[in-house]
């Protein structure tokens, strides 16, 4: 085990107030991110709707009916840059200060007839499905002509949403491209892949990868081994494929995308990220991006983030199997400290992995409104980088599975009514807490207690002449809580972020959390408690264990 510090190491006999404390200096980690789903959020323009695209194959509004009158869908609906960007205030006023799109890139016109039919509930199947998700890329230069308007380009959207205080976050694809095969007859751009200027430089021509001729150039983009269905599978090892990659998403940073979401990084070798990511920050210093490596085991995606893979964050799978256990299931808070690595672990920084409780892929969080308040008071309190899914802040479609309701349209209707939402009230309260502390954005976390229904914790940032703490005392149980904070808590004048209140603290302190709710009290003064400083300094120096993932 190899020690590496996530900062400047603090030295144990070094003036408490010259010492720096902070989980990360990345400048992202002050957004938290709201996810959407684009085709599904908001249809903002119904000019750009294609409602009659496909002919044989159409592509709107394929509804998929399940028992007891519930539904999915696998056509395109209508959601676009202008029903985000209509939107912008709702999303901003919630505290978020980034917005991850699914991707922007052109796919297939037709509505795939490969595959396994689509049924209520199935998993892995694609026939009569769409690419209204944005996953099924062919040409990756391209933007898909039902996301922009005519006074609404990508470059525009990124522009607008930024001066509406958001980021834009771009979810990228580079391993897979769309379905390639298994087609009762060959469909157009499924399995072929255009260039920056149209031309066909890659074709599966409808066969499976094992029967591709070696000696056909339009083949040589792909892997001669099956990837997840039917998609086509990109070779990594051929630097053809890399320079068209780096050259796209170059393109799109250069139009306005502030961050990158990759799309099944784990399929990709390690040695393709670390050039791909290289040659993006040599143009773009610093670019923050974080990969989707859907395993539940920290060994395994932990990689990922170190430097000589690319330094990449990824999702935080392992936490959000421990949040499932205590917000949908009723576990205690201390099921939760096993996935947190503040002390040691194998990431390079926890506090750069973005957190999360359901998504698009995977069934979405079912649990109460208040197991959604509870969850969504930890995520943006805690350490990492929050992202919330559409629909989430009222609790919209809790359980459902992909083709089962997960990605079913949200729509103008219910943004309109989600005020009315006790999960949506919170979450603005909280959302806009970690907006304005940067201890809660950025600040080392040293954990008081996690136990039951009660969670207390410590957020410090010390930092280029910023001094904040934070004490967070959480409560997800029925009834009122009655605690004491103790442990390194620093005396001083410390103010309720929520009331204003001035609290002088001494030795304990004595606070009262209502159900299902928190406290903040916050403290803007350099660390001088000797106690205090002891355990930052540990925190600071933590170990990053590059044997357990290998």
């Amino acid at each position: 085990m190899k020690a590496l510090a996530l900062g400047a190491l603090a030295l144990l006999g070094a003036p408490a107030q010259a010492t720096d404390y902070y989980g990360t200096t990345e400048p992202f980690a002050s957004n938290a991110i709201y996810f959407v789903m684009t085709d599904r959020f908001v249809n903002g323009d119904t000019s750009n709707d294609h409602r009659h695209q496909g002919g044989a194959h159409p592509t709107f509004d394929i509804p998929v009916k399940g028992p007891d009158g519930q539904s999915a869908n696998i056509g395109y609906l209508g959601g676009d840059f202008k029903g985000i960007l209509d939107n912008a205030g709702y999303i901003h006023g919630m505290g978020f200060g980034a917005v991850w799109i699914t991707p922007i890139v052109d796919n297939p016109d037709q509505a795939f007839t490969g595959g396994k039919a689509v049924s209520f509930g199935s998993s892995f199947t694609d026939q009569g499905k769409t690419g209204y998700h944005g996953y099924w890329g062919d040409n990756f230069y391209k933007v898909d002509e039902h996301l922009e308007s005519k006074d609404l380009s990508f470059s525009q959207f990124t522009a607008k949403m930024r001066q509406q205080g958001l980021k834009t976050v771009l979810d990228i694809v580079v391993n897979h491209g769309s379905p390639a095969y298994d087609m009762p007859a060959a469909q157009p751009k499924f399995g072929q892949l255009f260039d920056k200027d149209g031309k066909l430089i890659a074709d599966h021509h409808n066969l499976p990868p094992d029967q591709l001729d070696p000696k056909d150039p339009l083949t040589a983009f792909f892997h001669r081994k099956a990837e997840m269905v039917q998609l086509s599978n990109f070779n990594e090892d051929n630097p053809a494929v890399i320079d068209y990659f780096v050259g796209a998403y170059q393109k799109w940073i250069d139009a306005g995308a502030d961050a990158f979401r990759i799309d099944t990084i784990m399929w990709v070798d390690n040695a393709f990220w670390k050039t791909f990511s290289d040659r993006i920050r040599a143009k773009h210093p610093g670019f923050f991006m974080f990969g989707e490596a859907y395993d539940y085991n920290p060994a395994k995606i932990a990689p990922h983030t170190w430097p000589q893979n690319g330094a990449i964050s990824v999702l935080d799978f392992p936490l959000k199997a421990a949040l499932d256990k205590v917000f949908a299931k009723g576990e205690g808070f201390e099921a939760l400290t096993p996935a947190l690595y503040l002390d040691k672990g194998p990431y390079q920084n926890p506090y750069q992995l973005t957190t999360f409780y359901d998504n698009h892929d995977m069934p979405r969080m079912n649990a109460s409104d208040n197991g959604f308040i509870d969850a969504n008071n930890w995520l943006f309190t805690a350490r990492g980088i929050p992202v919330i899914y559409q629909g989430s802040e009222v609790g919209f479609m809790r359980g459902a599975a992909e083709h089962a309701g997960n990605r079913n349209y949200f729509g103008q209707a219910r943004i309109d009514a989600a005020p009315k939402s006790p999960i949506y009230q919170n979450l603005k309260r909280v959302g806009q807490l970690r907006a304005a502390n940067v201890a809660l954005q950025k600040g080392l976390q040293l954990d008081l207690k996690l136990q039951g229904n009660e969670a207390q914790f410590l957020r410090v940032y010390q930092h280029q002449g910023v001094n904040q703490q934070a004490l967070v005392v959480l409560n997800k149980g029925d009834k009122v809580l009655d605690t004491t904070a103790r442990g390194p808590l620093q005396t001083g004048n410390w103010v309720d972020a929520v009331s204003g209140e001035t609290i002088r603290v001494k030795e304990g302190l004595a606070l009262r959390v209502q159900p299902h709710s928190l406290r903040v009290l916050l403290l803007d003064a350099p660390v001088t408690d000797p106690a205090l400083a002891k355990a930052l300094n540990r925190l600071m120096a933590r170990p990053v264990d590059h044997k357990s993932g290998e």
